[in-house]
């Protein structure tokens, strides 16, 4: 069996991932790895705050490895980072990383090349899955997620906030991809197959900044985990 590592963003690309990967009888998750911004203490991009991802790790049953980025971070700053958390994988028997790409090519290649040499094999287990049946599919199985970020140049502030559900679907523009693949919208998991208990959480302000509009989530309560 392939000790395996996800590269975990909050959202529902790798919450879906780590369902999948889970029904590989050839496949052992046994961590969660996620990119904190510093400054915030947020995950990067989705802005997320930090004790809601350890949240979701607790209630994956997972532990999550943060790697801390500075704010601004080069990509040559991104890229040693990386290549440490990628060292301490093999360290501790893990044979492969996953992620939870869906169909930009350049990111995939761009994924290959960093593990390249590394001792360490990329896994796409989402990828090239039709996206509108996808996102159905995973309403459809109980997975259910805020949206935590929105590109205003390509999606109305208004749908930040919103439940990822069918009505969300249904009221995005034609030219927004259903699983926002293209940066249109990030999201956060916080019930689905792959936790042992849903998180309770509320909404809190929203807000635009560097030309992105994000909706900050509170946690209500620490995630009760019962064995």
């Amino acid at each position: 069996m392939k000790r395996c590592a996800l590269s975990w963003s909050s959202g529902k690309d790798s919450a879906w991932s780590l369902y999948l990967l889970r029904q590989n009888p050839d496949v052992e998750v046994v961590a969660l790895i996620t990119t904190i911004n510093q400054e915030f203490d947020r995950v990067a991009m989705h802005a997320v705050r930090r004790e809601l991802v350890e949240q979701q790790a607790a209630s994956a049953g997972l532990p999550l490895w943060t790697i801390p980025l500075p704010w601004p971070c080069s990509n040559e700053q991104y890229e040693a980072r990386m290549q440490a958390v990628c060292a301490r994988a093999v360290n501790e028997g893990i044979q492969a990383i996953a992620f939870g790409d869906l169909f930009l090519a350049d990111i995939r290649a761009y994924r290959e090349k960093q593990l390249r040499g590394t001792g360490l094999q990329p896994l796409f287990p989402v990828w090239g899955l039709p996206t509108h049946n996808l996102a159905q599919e995973m309403i459809q199985a109980g997975l259910r997620a805020k949206i935590t970020c929105v590109d205003p140049k390509v999606l109305p502030r208004e749908f930040a906030g919103r439940d990822f559900d069918a009505a969300f679907l249904a009221d995005l523009p034609p030219s927004v991809d259903p699983c926002g693949e293209n940066g249109e919208f990030h999201s956060f998991v916080y019930d689905g197959p792959m936790f042992r208990t849903p998180l309770q959480l509320e909404a809190g302000q929203i807000v635009e900044r560097d030309g992105f509009v994000f909706a900050d989530l509170l946690p209500v309560a620490p995630c009760a985990i019962t064995t």
